[in-house]
């Protein structure tokens, strides 16, 4: 039975009911001796606890997005055939564009959460080793036959942790609130792609390369982007690509964005951090040369001192004491052509949450629409 399907909500809210009907049936009935009888008395009790606490997750994690299957629940699942050595590029040697062509096939989402024109496939990266579901839904005027030429930008979007690539297009309702948009002409049409970021058993990878544990980092910024511009009309220069992400996502995307100016433009972090330890189950945050290397600030302050600040636009928001101060580290950092632009969020507008996020979707948009030429 599917974690986040109906049928299992159902199901846990008819337990919800049987767990509390029960008692008021049965507590004066049970027969016995006095130890049985408390003991039977304590089983549905907790048989009650326990229907009441699953009732909750499963609407916290429906509401949310956290975890799409029972095995990243549990931390069963593998999406890793293979973690070697890939170099500083994230390529090991190899150049993906000397790989042979090949459009993937992609299929409707079933999921109506993620509402109209989403569609999703299951990708093995020929770089990372890494293979999960990509989410891709496609602007009003991809299938527009005046547009029928054009390539369009690109923009990669970032869940937090524990967080599924769903969230994006379920919890911030990204592709409902785009579109009246995007027809209008208010925002600038870009293809959304959302790729499975929880790839390692129960931790958060911070989108690093680790060789003999995970190539998060080439999964993102190689596979996942070189199948968008073989499969769609997506134009394939940095300036056409950028990423977005919140919470844990916003570290990512800051991160990658930084690390790689000949793939990307620019990016958005919405209540991000710049020390990855900053999310308490992050691969990078717990290396202690992995941390420093990963940190957004470190990176912006190597590039300067190399006199290669990179070519890189940053939008970061976020509350005091919850990426606001992340973001004016940056900005006191970088040096141009970086630039980086900074969002206080009041302390009132709801906090660490998906409503805050779903909240600035428009805005980002018009941010990106005004950083990104392609």
């Amino acid at each position: 039975m599917s974690l986040t399907g109906t049928p299992f909500f159902l199901t846990s809210l008819l337990l919800l009911g049987v767990a509390i009907v029960l008692p008021l049936a049965l507590w004066s009935r049970i027969a016995g001796p006095s130890l049985l009888r408390g003991a039977l008395r304590l089983a549905m009790l907790l048989f009650a606890q326990a229907t009441a606490i699953t009732v909750v997750f499963v609407l916290v994690n429906n509401a949310n997005n956290l975890y799409d299957t029972w095995d990243d629940l549990l931390g069963t699942g593998s999406h890793i055939e293979a973690a070697r050595d890939l170099g500083p590029d994230g390529l090991g040697g190899r150049q993906i564009s000397d790989e042979p062509r090949r459009a993937q096939s992609f299929r409707p989402a079933d999921d109506p959460v993620l509402g109209p024109g989403v569609q999703v496939t299951d990708l093995q990266g020929r770089i990372s080793g890494v293979s999960g579901e990509v989410y891709v839904w496609l602007p009003p005027q991809y299938h527009d036959p005046a547009y029928r030429t054009k390539k369009f930008p690109v923009v990669e979007l970032l869940p937090g942790y524990p967080g599924s690539a769903k969230s994006w297009f379920g919890t911030l309702a990204a592709g409902r609130q785009l579109q009246p948009l995007m027809e209008r002409g208010e925002i600038k049409p870009f293809i959304l792609v959302a790729p499975r970021t929880n790839i390692y058993q129960g931790a958060d990878t911070g989108c690093v390369n680790i060789p003999g544990k995970v190539n998060a980092d080439s999964w993102l910024t190689v596979d996942v982007r070189q199948m968008i511009t073989e499969t769609f009309r997506a134009g394939d220069r940095p300036g056409s690509w950028a990423l977005a992400g919140y919470s844990a996502g916003a570290h990512c995307a800051t991160r990658l964005a930084l690390a790689h100016p000949d793939r990307y433009r620019a990016a958005v972090g919405m209540s991000g951090y710049n020390d990855p330890a900053g999310e308490a189950t992050s691969l990078a945050g717990k290396d202690p040369k992995l941390r420093i290397e990963s940190n957004p600030l470190h990176q912006l302050r190597e590039a300067s001192l190399a006199g290669r600040p990179p070519h890189t636009a940053l939008y970061l928001s976020g509350a005091s004491g919850d990426g606001y101060e992340a973001g004016l580290g940056l900005q006191r950092e970088a040096r141009r052509p970086t630039a980086v632009t900074v969002r206080r969020i009041g302390a009132d507008a709801g906090g660490h949450t998906s409503a805050v996020w779903r909240a600035q979707v428009p805005e980002i948009f018009r941010w990106l629409g005004r950083e990104i030429k392609g």
